[in-house]
């Protein structure tokens, strides 16, 4: 302890590069994709190969998807003339991985560095489990040139190397404008790569096809009788084909007006399907609510129901027989509302002309504007009134006198019958007191 107080500066420093270095070591560990002993277990699963041709364990060769490291290579192994590559995939894309997965050994450099193009499947297929093998259908090798070659005659070879020669010569200096060319051609490899999957699958169905084809043939021959009687009701159908020929030859003739009036009726249901997808588009807020509001109106309805059924129908019952007598009458007003119409017209016609005011009332003080009639009718009744007006005990109007001697008023009671009504006052007119007659 003594020695380390003494030099505890170097012992620091030796203490410090021992740190430094064993932080190096776990991260050079680390990038060389060591798994340390508290990291989760990876998923390990197997692809046989025809040939595992320069796939070697431990040197760093991995396991991609889209070009993205998702693990590496582990041991290979022979089974049954089959080379089985082990695949050790990282924790984090343990569900990557299906059970239709396919499995492609690729040179990642002239020098024959593999790795391992991983197509990992479909979502349909189920998840691949620890172990799980990718058959030998579903994988495909390295093809090294030489062997496509071996497969040429000489004539081949020669022309394949004359080619190649002057596609170099010709490329020489302008590897930009061939990365340009084929980055172009990638829509066109995109949509061969759809037609080569339909022609699978159609090839598949053209399978499937003439399976059934052969089971249907089975079948016919198995059911002749059948077959006879279908021919000879085929002969008799088209016979009575054969007999409607005119009437054939005539809808086949008024066949084209159909056509034509049809397209243009599809014409116009367009234009109103055109116009009806935004208007139902608008129209849904609208039927979302109507389940809401039906329920918010049942309470309603449950305390309307009682009035409809016990007030509102036997009021109607008693009422339709003095609906029927209002209709005459009914149709005789509607007949004379035109006039009634004209009549109400011109009498509002007429109060519009008693109350014009040229001027309007835009300046009240203005002795020279003109009133309107109703104006100058208030203005006589109150000139009147200030005119008759004598303000005494009988009242504001100043009192009318009328008279007339009693014979005259006697000889018009007897002249005109319609004063009959003056004819209590005949003692009077008679009385020699009242009428003074000297």
């Amino acid at each position: 302890m003594t020695a380390i107080r003494k030099h505890a500066k170097a012992f620091l420093a030796v203490l410090g590069l021992i740190a430094v270095a064993a932080g190096v070591s776990i991260y050079i560990l680390d990038q060389q994709r060591m798994r340390f002993p508290w990291e989760d277990a990876p998923l390990r699963l197997n692809a046989e190969f025809a040939t595992a041709q320069a796939v070697t364990a431990g040197q760093g060769q991995t396991v991609r998807v889209s070009g993205v490291r998702i693990g590496d290579i582990g041991a290979v192994r022979l089974r049954d003339g089959k080379a089985v590559v082990e695949m050790v995939i990282d924790p984090e894309y343990k569900g990557l991985v299906r059970t239709d997965a396919q499995a492609l050994l690729r040179p990642r450099t002239g020098l024959k560095d593999m790795f391992i193009e991983l197509e990992p499947g479909s979502d349909r297929a189920p998840e691949a489990k620890a172990g799980f093998t990718i058959p030998i259908a579903a994988t495909a090798p390295d093809v090294n040139p030489d062997e496509i070659l071996g497969e040429l005659d000489a004539d081949t070879r020669d022309y394949l190397k004359l080619l190649i020669g002057d596609a170099g010569r010709g490329l020489d200096g302008r590897g930009g404008d061939l990365r340009e060319v084929l980055r172009r051609f990638e829509p066109t490899h995109r949509d061969l790569a759809r037609v080569n999957s339909a022609v699978a699958e159609r090839r598949q169905n053209l399978r499937h096809l003439i399976t059934s084809l052969n089971t249907l043939n089975g079948e016919l021959a198995k059911r002749s009788d059948d077959l006879a009687g279908l021919v000879d009701s085929s002969s008799a159908v088209m016979n009575a084909f054969a007999s409607e020929e005119a009437n054939v030859s005539a809808a086949v003739q008024q066949l084209p007006g159909a056509l034509q009036q049809t397209t243009d009726t599809m014409t116009r249901v367009q234009r109103y399907a055109t116009l009806l997808g935004p208007t139902a588009e608008k129209l849904r807020p609208a039927a979302r609510a109507l389940a809401p509001a039906n329920e918010a109106v049942q309470p309603l309805a449950r305390e309307v129901m009682p009035l409809l059924r016990d007030d509102i129908r036997p009021f109607v019952r008693e009422a339709r027989p003095v609906a029927r007598d209002l209709r005459p009458a009914a149709h005789n007003l509607a007949e004379a509302t035109p006039a009634l119409t004209k009549s109400f017209a011109a009498i509002n016609h007429f109060l519009n002309l008693a109350a014009y005011n040229p001027n309007g009332r835009e300046d009240p003080g203005n002795a020279a504007r003109q009133e309107g009639y109703l104006f100058w009718a208030a203005w006589v009744q109150h000139m009147a009134t200030q005119l008759f007006s004598s303000s005494d005990a009988n009242g504001v109007f100043r009192p009318v006198t009328v008279a007339a001697p009693c014979a005259t008023i006697e000889q018009l009671v007897k002249e005109e019958p319609q004063l009959e009504f003056l004819a209590m006052l005949t003692p009077i007119l008679t009385d020699s007191e009242a009428c003074a007659t000297g």
